[in-house]
C-alpha cells in the first residue's frame, strides 16, 4: 500500500469510493449513516466533497495502483462542530472502498494523519463519525486510540467527536 497525497483531481476517485462505501452499507442493512443514494448522484453531497477537498490536503491510499481509501486532513472541524481552542488537524472523509475492506486501509490513513499531525507540530488530531449503528464507528476509532469527547445531533443524525493526542 501507497500512500499519497491527492488533490481535486481525485474528486470523482473519491465520490467512487464513497458510492461504494454506501453500496456496501445497503447491502448490509446499515442506511442510518449515509442513506441509500450514491454520494455521486446528490448534487449537494458532491459539492460538500469538493468543498472539503479544496479546503484541506487530500490524501489516497492505493494497492496496486488502485484508489484503495482516503481521507482529507483540514486545520478545521465541519461547521456542525466547535473549533478546538488550540491548533488542530481534523479528519474528513476517510472512507475505504468495499473491494479493498479488512486490509487495514483505514488504520494506515490514520496513521499518515498521525504522521502529518506531528510533522505540522500540532498536539490534536480529531474526528467525528456516525454514532449510530450500535457505534461500530466509534468503537473503530477507539481502536485506533481516539478517545470519544462531545456528541452532536445534526438533522436526526446522531455523531460523536473523538480526540487524539499526538
Amino acid at each position: 500500500m501507497e500512500i499519497r497525497k491527492g488533490g481535486a483531481g481525485d474528486i470523482p476517485a473519491i465520490l467512487g469510493m464513497m458510492d461504494s462505501a454506501v453500496e456496501w452499507l445497503v447491502a448490509e442493512g446499515r442506511t442510518g449513516q449515509w442513506g441509500t443514494e450514491p454520494w455521486s448522484s446528490r448534487p449537494t453531497s458532491v459539492e460538500k466533497v469538493a468543498d472539503i477537498v479544496r479546503s484541506g490536503t487530500p490524501w489516497i491510499a492505493e494497492i496496486d495502483g488502485e484508489a484503495a481509501g482516503t481521507v482529507t486532513l483540514t486545520p478545521h472541524p465541519a461547521p456542525y462542530v466547535a473549533p478546538a481552542d488550540e491548533p488542530e488537524v481534523y479528519v474528513h472523509l476517510l472512507v475505504i472502498d468495499s473491494r479493498f475492506r479488512g486490509r487495514g486501509v483505514g488504520s494506515a490513513l490514520l496513521a499518515h494523519a498521525v504522521e502529518e499531525t506531528r510533522r505540522q507540530s500540532i498536539d490534536l488530531l480529531r474526528v467525528d463519525c456516525y454514532a449510530g449503528g450500535e457505534g461500530r464507528l466509534v468503537d473503530y476509532y477507539r481502536r485506533n486510540g481516539f478517545t470519544p469527547t462531545e456528541t452532536f445531533t445534526v438533522e436526526g443524525w446522531p455523531g460523536q467527536v473523538l480526540a487524539r493526542r499526538v
